[in-house]
């Protein structure tokens, strides 16, 4: 019975499949038909979103020109982004007339931020890079024996730059000028990641024994001191030594060698946190590029 009734379905189906089957695919062609009419708006739709991506990302920028409270502060030049919270939480800095103790409190473009009542106004980041020569020094003392090396980028910039660290006027090499306070501050702690490579030059011949032990640390002050790296200069006789430290003080380096009973006759920084005189002849000064900046701000 079941073959004999699977046959009538299908012989039955022949004559009378015609007529529902002209009209039955015809519905369904129209809903496959419409199936992808409504993929299409979806699409379509789906566009427009990728499109709006950017529409969304318009006030991205608007964002980045928000600015955080200490920063702001910093960028003014008047003190550090850690002396900056100190002051916040203290109530003495307003925005919008409105005193402001939250720490991470953004100030956006067109905002009035007074610091113990006066304007600031932040000035823009610059980074100046000095092949310094001899006889000028950082000190502000007045003397005539020598010249402050801010006359050596006296209108680079009309921001108020100030040098990293300090060099005697005997001290050659590159030194680095700015108006970020945060950078000044990083460069002037006394544990650092980066390095300073300086080449001396002695009175005399550096025994061997001497610059192993050198090699091996010097203890000045009650303080041990690590020397990264130190070596004959290729070429040069051996009073020339290459010398690679971490410490910022230029003075610390003439003090290793007259520890061991040398004079040192001339310290000359070749290198500087990656940055080298390449293309820098002595007195002469360059803006530093913006992968330079980034690479002095992620050492």
């Amino acid at each position: 019975m079941n073959k004999n009734e699977g046959n009538n379905k299908r012989g039955g189906s022949r004559p009378n499949s015609s007529r529902p089957s002209s009209n039955k695919p015809k519905p369904a062609m129209q809903k496959r038909a419409q199936g992808p009419k409504k993929v299409k708006p979806t699409t379509s739709d789906a566009t427009p979103k990728k499109v709006a991506k950017p529409v969304n990302n318009v006030p991205k920028p608007l964002k980045s020109d928000d600015i955080r409270l200490n920063k702001y502060i910093s960028n003014s030049g008047v003190c550090s982004r850690r002396d900056a919270d100190i002051y916040i939480q203290s109530g003495n800095v307003k925005v919008n007339n409105i005193v402001i103790t939250e720490m991470g409190y953004k100030v956006k473009p067109g905002d009035v931020v007074n610091f113990d009542g006066a304007t600031l106004t932040p000035e823009r980041k610059e980074y100046i890079l000095l092949n310094k020569p001899k006889n000028f020094t950082t000190s502000n003392e007045d003397n005539d024996d020598y010249r402050n090396v801010m006359e050596l980028v006296r209108g680079a910039t009309n921001a108020k730059i100030q040098p990293i660290g300090r060099m005697d006027k005997n001290t050659t090499g590159l030194l680095i000028f700015t108006n970020d306070t945060d950078m000044v501050r990083k460069f002037s702690l006394p544990n650092q990641k980066s390095a300073k490579i300086y080449q001396v030059s002695l009175d005399k011949n550096l025994k061997f024994e001497d610059l192993e032990k050198i090699s091996n640390g010097v203890t000045l002050d009650g303080h041990k001191l690590y020397v990264d790296e130190i070596s004959y200069i290729e070429g040069e006789a051996k009073t020339e030594i290459g010398l690679k430290l971490r410490t910022p003080n230029v003075k610390v380096v003439r003090a290793i060698f007259e520890s061991f009973k040398y004079d040192v006759l001339k310290i000359d920084r070749v290198a500087f946190a990656g940055l080298t005189k390449k293309n820098l002849p002595r007195g002469n000064w360059r803006f530093l590029t913006e992968q330079e900046i980034i690479n002095l701000k992620n050492v």
